[in-house]
């Protein structure tokens, strides 16, 4: 089982203080909590994509690779990378690079964000979001797998003998898991490739997303990967601790309230009993987050959110030092304790690079010699099909 953080990058007004934290300041705060993530022990720290105000990471390649450098154990993920609007080839290239980086060390969230202009600033209609979800994805599967990749599709230009670069890390992809709240598609193709399902239940009544958990459950069985109890199922959270559960629901509440987002609609006892936003000491986290697991099912990833609302850094680094010191340990131990046999761990690249090779040497992909004119000729690599030739476009 795998514990975390996520981050949506906001730069939030501070209600208590009414500070708003400038760009440079959130985004070195995002760096500190990261590295505290990683320093008490979690497994996962997890960034989101945006690419307006009020948010700061529009760029979680270059941020995770920065963190990269500054850690030592931690998986590195998104929550989420934007594949409707971003290109496919940039996405196997931009994350194959940060995977060699953080040496493994990186898996990624795919969704479609929550934010409707996007699509229109990167040239894409919201009409065709899940259409281009779903092919995107499709395209993105093949250039991480596949040394020489011919496609046509709908809605970017073709390629023909196209390799992207660099490889994959030991010729085994990041880890990729698909999120979503509303949409089966999304789920039957996480299904079918076998990838994993994240559904980040942050705003909705608990349990609220069971059927689209379990469809993409039962669909996954549908394609031989296993069956439904061995799915890889991802869950989200929010998270507000102190070692009083008065003192937590006291110390929290002005940032709960003076967030349009929640407080103008929401009373926090209301939203904390009825929603999966956990609020209290560590033992009612601990038992809060022990019934998504009765609710779901075993699941792999877990992952918090505990920097929103404009909470001020040193908060937030108390709440990563109580979820690594006094939660996490006891939800390890619970729910391995409860667990069914044979349901598997959450991925890692040594496990997948495990699956593939067994004890055998990884690939390592060398370039053939180049030609002449900065290609390498018909085959990209010296261990590459030799049947396998590349049509390079021509201009005419």
């Amino acid at each position: 089982m795998q514990f975390g953080i996520f981050s949506v990058s906001d730069v939030t007004r501070n209600p208590v203080t009414r500070y708003t934290p400038s760009e440079a300041e959130r985004t070195q705060a995002i760096v500190q909590i990261a590295r505290r993530a990683d320093e008490v022990g979690l497994d996962v720290f997890a960034i989101g994509e945006h690419h307006n105000p009020p948010f700061v990471s529009s760029s979680p390649t270059t941020l995770l690779a920065h963190v990269a450098a500054l850690t030592e154990r931690i998986i590195l993920s998104t929550a989420v990378t934007l594949v409707t609007t971003n290109d496919p080839v940039r996405l196997a290239e931009d994350y194959a690079m940060l995977q060699h980086l953080a040496g493994g060390r990186l898996d990624l969230m795919l969704g479609r964000g929550n934010t409707v202009p996007v699509y229109p600033w990167f040239g894409k209609d919201i009409r065709q979001g899940v259409a281009l979800a779903l092919e995107n994805y499709n395209l993105l599967h093949r250039l991480w797998r596949e040394d020489v990749v011919d496609w046509e599709g709908s809605f970017r230009t073709g390629l023909h003998g196209f390799t992207a670069i660099p490889r994959p890390l030991d010729d085994v992809p990041p880890f990729v898991w698909h999120g979503s709240i509303r949409t089966p598609e999304i789920a039957e193709q996480a299904a079918y490739y076998g990838n994993g399902y994240f559904a980040n239940h942050v705003l909705a009544p608990n349990f609220h997303f069971r059927p689209l958990v379990n469809l993409y459950r039962q669909r996954f069985a549908h394609y031989g990967h296993g069956t439904p109890e061995q799915a890889i199922v991802g869950l989200g959270g929010q998270a507000f601790i102190a070692q009083r559960s008065q003192d937590a629901v006291r110390r929290f509440r002005p940032y709960f309230e003076g967030t349009p987002l929640y407080g103008t609609s929401y009373r926090l006892e209301d939203f904390a009993r009825d929603t999966p936003m956990s609020v209290g000491s560590p033992q009612e986290v601990i038992e809060k987050t022990l019934t998504f697991q009765e609710g779901f099912g075993d699941y792999q990833r877990q992952l918090w959110n505990v920097d929103a609302m404009g909470l001020p850094l040193e908060m937030v680094l108390e709440q990563v030092e109580l979820l690594g010191s006094e939660v996490v340990p006891v939800l390890r131990r619970e729910m391995e304790a409860r667990r069914a046999p044979g349901v598997p761990d959450g991925p890692t690249h040594a496990s997948l690079v495990k699956a593939k090779y067994g004890d055998g040497e990884p690939r390592q992909p060398r370039p053939n010699a180049n030609r002449g004119d900065n290609l390498t000729g018909t085959s990209p690599y010296q261990d590459s099909d030799p049947d396998l030739a590349a049509e390079y476009p021509l201009v005419a």
